[in-house]
């Protein structure tokens, strides 16, 4: 920081027709805005151009001005060609001034700057920086108005001191100076009216700040960094919220907290507020990781590439730097560093990482420890796959590698793993790797190693507790369960929790008796533990680390826990299939899909049933909506596009903003071409089962799922008009309580593909992974039915005409399955004909003859293929009324059967 610079300032006008323009920064609040009009005192003439601000009260402020008597202009009405100076207020970065951006670009304007935030590297270089650590910019300005002798209005005296009042919170933050309470007292001699301020800056709370308060209130969790508790507080709304930035300050001033972190989630962005009145932490800095400014006492930050989580995260992060700011890379890396020279074979590098466990490695120049590049362990291992082997490192490595001295922070080495993306961070002394930082390193400072970063306390002094829900809600046998789980996990000194849409249903209060436990530990050991009190078996799979065990409960039917080793799972490119390493609870839960099933209720907690939520499910569950936790959620599994909507739709929530935001970004990206027929059927078959797939699917279709999985499937007028039919006859019959169960997906699919030609049909049952084994019979089913419909309604007009029957129906329908059948019955525009085929599906299909075989064996007819013709005339007798009764049937049976014997005797003569 340089101390404030003593610029000889004139008043003179500048050359004739040349104009001042003064100006503050984008989303301007009261001290900008009052500095602004401090500023115009100084120079002449000149204008003024606002930029607008969010803040609701600064907006009426501005609307009730004569913006004329001030020299506000529009952009429009600027004389720009004659600026020969711009003054800027309140900033001195260039980034929060893009609406004089072409007056900077001009060599001939002079800049003055006037601002009291610290150093960033976007400042604009000017040698008429007047700058100074004061808790307001107008107050800088006020005492060299003071120093001039300056005579004030009033009115302006007022508004002035509206910008100070506005940035030291009254005086009260810890950013206030000696200098504000002099430019106040100046002021206050020109006629600054306090009454008027204190009206001007106050602040009217709607229902919905009240609600977002609240939520703010609720959702406070607490940190301890180096001694000074840091609050962080979450709240969401639909659409953006003028005055967040004063919620913060109430809540503030509410709670009396030391730092405080207020994290908006408004429609497509995160707003951040920060406020500090500790020396030790320095909001200001944070705030500028996430894109934003400010100085070490109050700051902000608007966010929209990022998740809520991933917002916390570097927060925390950098908190996490403060507190510790003497640790660097030389402290975290792992020394001596394995390498490969550039001129390894590529078989010796994958064996190389391969026995050390690594997924990356440095490449150094033969014969030294020069860095070159990186080689990732895929990379090897798929070039090997392809039978290069042979082929020497330097042709596959990675050349862009960023390498960091070992006197660098943990904020730099967090910036290029995290942010950069990249696996490891060299270090290099000289020109030599003396070790390296890998992101694994990263997790274990971040969320293994024991008290470097507490988890968080929440205001009320403790974490909630599900136990009385778990007693209320679910059956006894869960309980039981859930309470064995515990105790196993206390005696084997195993935590142990229970994860996922289970908690999530607890919550919701709807049943969900699949269990899924996770065990930070060894998972099999308590799986092997449960199996042996449960009088069952396990089933190991080392590869996932998870287990199941299986065992017969109360009722005697066979049930089953899934129990998993605390993981991790990495997504080597986009839509793989994960890479599971050992991690903690809160690195498992990272994992998922969503927040609101990244839940965890510990089992061996005393009491039973703490829950744990790192990423703000309960709220997010609260607030009825749908959020990924990071921002490369849906590129690492396209299939959580069709997941979260799945979510959506059955629990009446709404995807998020910024996750809908995400999900046309991997659209975009085309990656649903990289998913696995498998995958999607799998996920579709899911849809399908759900207790209202034509939702769903209208909503994949709105997204542009469907188009992205191919152009075809999109949602036509007469497939949008199907879809609820499809779905009636489905919960028809599913209503009839049959033993044979439809199968959804097989209805669906045939109406996401209706009127198609056989090669698209063919093609898009083979994208949509429809399992291959069935895949052919559908197809011919398809088109059998098809052909079928040129014949049906001339069937029912015969019918109806007496000269049709029954069991041509039947005849005609005999070849097509369930599923197929009950689209053909969604699909059928004739009510009556509807009728009859509903009626077969319910019974003609399912009827049977009174005689069989045996019958017509002691008729004295040999075995053959008559049986089946003879059999399939009773049948079609019985259906059409012609012989209802066993005697009758037998008695048809008896002359069909002596009809084929005098046939027989015929063929022989």
């Amino acid at each position: 920081m340089t101390p404030a610079v003593a610029q000889p300032l004139s008043v003179h006008a500048p050359a004739t027709g040349a104009t001042t323009l003064i100006t503050c920064h984008a989303n301007a609040d009261f001290d900008a805005f009052a500095a602004m009009l401090a500023a115009r005192h100084l120079y002449a003439p000149h204008v003024l151009l606002f930029p607008g601000t969010q803040e609701r009260g600064l907006q009426k402020l501005v609307a009730g001005l004569d913006t004329a008597a001030f020299a506000i202009m529009e952009p429009a009405a600027i004389p720009w060609e004659t600026i020969d100076r711009l003054v800027v207020v309140d900033t001195r970065q260039r980034g929060r001034v893009p609406h004089v951006a072409r007056l900077l670009d001009r060599p001939e304007v002079a800049v003055e700057l006037w601002d009291h935030h610290p150093d960033s590297p976007d400042d604009i270089a000017t040698p008429n920086n007047h700058w100074a650590r004061v808790g307001a910019v107008t107050s800088l300005i006020v005492n060299e108005l003071a120093a001039r002798g300056a005579a004030l209005p009033a009115e302006d005296a007022t508004l002035l001191g509206l910008g100070i009042y506005g940035d030291t919170g009254s005086f009260t933050y810890s950013s206030t100076t000696q200098a504000d309470f002099q430019a106040a007292a100046w002021l206050l001699g020109q006629g600054m009216d306090v009454n008027r301020i204190d009206a001007l800056a106050a602040h009217e709370l709607t229902s919905l700040h009240i609600h977002a308060l609240n939520s703010l209130l609720e959702s406070t969790q607490i940190y301890t960094i180096n001694n000074v508790q840091v609050a962080l507080s979450e709240a969401a709304m639909e659409h953006y919220l003028g005055d967040f930035a004063y919620l913060a300050h109430r809540l503030m001033e509410m709670e009396k907290f030391s730092v405080l972190f207020a994290i908006g989630l408004m429609d497509d962005r995160i707003q951040v507020v920060a406020r500090s009145r500790s020396e030790a932490i320095n909001v200001g800095d944070i705030c500028a990781a996430l894109g934003g400014g400010g100085h070490a006492y109050a700051a902000s930050a608007s966010i929209r590439s990022m998740t809520v989580h991933e917002v916390r995260d570097v927060i925390l992060r950098h908190l996490y730097a403060q507190a510790f700011p003497d640790k660097t890379a030389r402290e975290y890396m792992s020394s001596p560093a394995v390498g490969v020279e550039s001129t390894a074979s590529i078989h010796e590098a994958d064996e190389l990482m391969l026995h050390f466990g690594l997924k990356a490695v440095p490449v150094f120049q033969p014969g030294t420890r020069r860095c070159t590049g990186l080689l990732d362990a895929l990379t090897a291992s798929r070039a090997s796959a392809h039978g290069l082997g042979t082929a020497q490192v330097e042709d596959y490595m990675s050349r862009r590698v960023t390498t960091l001295a070992p006197e660098a922070t943990l904020k730099d080495l967090t910036a290029i793993i995290v942010g950069g993306r990249q696996r490891l961070v060299p270090i290099v002394e000289g020109d030599r790797v003396i070790g390296v930082v890998t992101r694994t390193d990263l997790i274990n400072v971040f969320a293994q190693e024991p008290g470097r970063l507490p988890e968080p306390k929440t205001t009320a002094g403790k974490e909630r507790n599900v136990g009385k829900l778990i007693q209320d809600r679910l059956p006894a046998a869960t309980r039981e369960l859930l309470h064995l789980a515990g105790r196993l996990g206390n005696e084997l000194g195993l935590p142990v929790y229970a994860v996922g849409g289970f908690v999530r249903d607890l919550l919701l209060q709807r049943p969900n008796q699949d269990i899924d436990l996770v065990v930070e530990g060894n998972g099999i050991t308590l799986a092997r533990a449960l199996a042996e009190h449960l009088n069952g078996r396990v089933r190991e799979h080392h590869k996932f680390l998870t287990s199941v065990v299986i065992f017969t409960d109360a009722s005697g039917a066979e049930s089953r826990i899934d129990v998993a080793t605390a993981r991790l799972e990495y997504y080597e490119y986009p839509a793989a299939l994960p890479t599971v390493e050992l991690s903690s609870i809160k690195m498992d839960l990272f994992r998922r899909d969503f927040s609101i099933n990244a839940l965890a209720v510990r089992l061996d907690s005393t009491p039973f049933g703490q829950m744990v939520d790192f990423f703000g499910g309960q709220r997010d569950i609260k607030e009825r909506v749908i959020r990924v936790l990071h921002t490369l959620s849906f590129v690492e599994d396209p299939t959580r596009c069709l997941r979260a909507v799945r979510f959506e739709q059955r629990y009446g929530f709404r995807i998020g903003a910024g996750s809908e935001k995400l999900i046309k970004n991997a659209l975009k990206l085309k990656l649903m071409d990289k998913l696995s027929g498998f995958r999607l059927f799998h996920e579709l078959q899911h849809i399908c089962d759900e207790e209202d797939p034509t939702a769903c699917l209208l909503r994949l279709d709105q997204l542009g799922v469907l188009d992205a999985i191919s152009p075809l499937l999109a949602l036509n007028p007469g497939k949008k008009a199907l879809l609820p039919r499809l779905q009636e006859t489905l919960t028809w019959y599913r209503l009839l309580y049959f033993e044979e169960k439809a199968e959804p997906w097989l209805v669906f699919f045939l109406g996401l593909n209706h009127n198609m030609s056989y090669a698209d049909t063919a093609t898009h049952y083979q994208r949509l992974g429809l399992p291959e084994a069935r895949r052919a019979d559908i197809m011919q089913q398809r088109e059998h039915m098809r052909a079928l419909r040129s014949r049906l309604d001339p069937w029912q007009k015969a019918h109806e005409a007496g000269g049709a029957t029954i069991s041509d129906l039947c005849d005609l329908l005999q070849p097509l399955s369930l599923g197929v059948l009950l689209y053909l019955m969604a699909d059928t525009g004739d009510a009556a004909l509807q009728k009859n085929i509903s009626r077969y599906i319910t019974q003609w299909r399912n009827e049977k003859t009174d005689v069989g075989g045996e019958d017509l064996q002691a008729l004295g007819l040999a075995p053959g293929p008559a049986y089946g013709h003879i059999l399939h005339a009773v049948l079609r007798a019985k259906r059409d009324g012609l012989a209802t009764s066993p005697a009758q049937q037998l008695e048809l049976a008896r002359s069909l059967v002596a009809h084929a014997k005098s046939g027989a005797k015929k063929v022989q003569s």
